[in-house]
């Protein structure tokens, strides 16, 4: 993966993982410069995309989630509500 800094100056964090999927790489534009992030789990390997078509764009909590070394697709946690109007 290529990034320049002219192409992204949002609140972006990029991730990178190895081959044993027990570590991960953080990569955040801040004004200046990247910040790097690193972080390896004692245990288990985070979920992460076997091709590029598996890649997706995380909320929040699929962040925390991937970070503790969960699914990012928890069948039982409440899914937000859209589309509902004040009246």
């Amino acid at each position: 993966m290529c990034v320049s800094a002219q192409e992204n100056r949002t609140r972006t964090l990029f991730l990178l993982c190895g081959r044993r999927r027990d570590r991960i790489k953080g990569l955040y534009w801040e004004k200046d410069g990247f910040i790097l992030l690193y972080k390896r789990l004692e245990q288990g390997a985070y979920q992460w995309p076997r091709s590029e078509s598996e890649v997706k764009v995380l909320t929040p909590q699929q962040y925390r989630w991937l970070m503790e070394g969960l699914q990012i697709e928890q069948p039982k946690a409440h899914r937000p509500v859209t589309g509902l109007t004040v009246v």
